[in-house]
């Protein structure tokens, strides 16, 4: 079953590259699509501050919005609008540079917001009350030995990258030892270990962990959950120094992943959000495209990844996102909503709104940022 289900995905590539006849938009329109979908979201949610009113209210500094923030700040250094500081600044004003859980949490997710935070502090290293509290957690969970804390594979993406940039900060390899020994633990140990050497690729958490299946008899790959992985990844490399501690794991395990996730392209651009079964409420998904797309731009600019071969994957998946999920007044269409498999959120369409807007715009300016440094400056006339 597994390996008819790996030569169908395989030829599905094949054409894909065979038919492909595209090329990356300039960067102008690349740079148009990201601040059209982030004027829909600005539009929509004008006041920051305002708390998220779903099945119940939670405050606007959940990582749902931390992620968001990620996506902002990307794109806010590509252009450096003062209305897209501002609405960053104003965010973290209103909770007072706080987290959700206060300094006392060691949940992952409301980490999160933090890697905002830094961001504006190195803005403006002056006011260092926009770091405060996010060291001040992180140093709490430093003065123990409890290293087990992350047992989701998201929890990577939203406290990976706070480590490594306390660690690059302060000079203090001591954030680069515990960010390491908490993704080995989520890696080898959780549930037995969470990263499927055989596939390299993750179990979301201890609930996929085989036996579990998928209808098809495949392991469950849930999308956007190795979205998360690669993002992290990328973000913590991007960081932190080459000769730190995990940086050559972080780069073997990312450099598995990339050659993992090249086959299981559908031949649209996108990625299903079960990545080993196409038949599990297959069909377009933003979230996680946008995800994989990031981390392989990433991949390419540094030389990492072959051009050749991860280019058409690439402007295949962001021309798909580009036009068929980016509405024309900037609403994200084919995003999954919150969960933590393949039946949450579903089904999927492109006019439906997901229970949270933020995240996958976040995926999505992520996404943009990257292949904004691989597009031509202007498109070239055909003759």
């Amino acid at each position: 079953m597994k390996k008819k289900c790996i030569a169908s995905l395989l030829l599905a590539s094949f054409f894909v590259s065979l038919s492909f006849a595209q090329s990356l938009p300039s960067k102008k329109e690349v740079l148009q699509k990201m601040e059209l979908a982030n004027h829909y979201f600005m539009t929509k949610y004008a006041d920051p501050s305002k708390p998220l009113v779903t099945d119940r209210v939670r405050p606007s500094n959940i990582w749902t919005r931390g992620v968001y923030y990620e996506g902002l700040m990307a794109l806010y250094a590509l252009n450096p609008k003062v209305e897209y500081l501002k609405y960053a600044i104003d965010w973290s004003e209103f909770h007072k540079w706080n987290l959700r859980g206060g300094i006392e949490t060691r949940n992952a997710d409301n980490h999160c917001c933090g890697q905002t935070y830094i961001d504006l502090y190195k803005l403006d290293k002056s006011k260092a009350e926009r770091i405060v509290n996010i060291k001040a957690s992180i140093d709490k969970m430093l003065a123990t030995d409890k290293v087990d804390d992350w047992s989701w594979i998201d929890a990577l993406q939203m406290a990976m990258p706070v480590y490594a940039e306390l660690g690059v900060i302060y000079k203090d390899d001591r954030y680069f030892q515990r960010m390491y020994d908490m993704y080995m633990d989520t890696k080898l140990k959780q549930g037995g270990g969470l990263f499927n050497a055989k596939d390299n690729l993750w179990w979301r958490d201890k609930d996929f962990v085989a036996p579990y299946k998928e209808p098809n008899g495949e392991d469950c790959y849930w999308s956007r959950g190795n979205g998360w992985v690669v993002a992290a990844l990328v973000r913590v490399m991007d960081i932190m120094p080459k000769d730190a501690v995990g940086y050559s794991e972080y780069r073997k395990t990312y450099m598995a992943m990339m050659k993992a996730l090249l086959p299981l392209q559908r031949p649209d651009g996108f990625w299903n959000v079960s990545l080993h079964d196409a038949t599990h409420f297959g069909g377009k998904e933003t979230s996680g495209t946008s995800l994989f797309v990031y981390g392989m731009a990433w991949g390419v600019r540094h030389g990492w990844l072959d051009k050749k071969t991860y280019m058409p994957v690439i402007v295949k998946a962001w021309n798909a996102m580009a036009k068929e999920a980016v509405h024309a007044d900037g609403l994200l269409g084919f995003v999954q909503g919150t969960g933590k498999e393949p039946k949450d959120g579903q089904p999927l369409s492109y006019t439906k709104i997901p229970d949270f807007e933020d995240y996958g715009l976040g995926c999505y300016l992520l996404a943009g940022s990257e292949v904004y440094k691989l597009a031509p400056a202007a498109k070239t006339k055909k003759r």
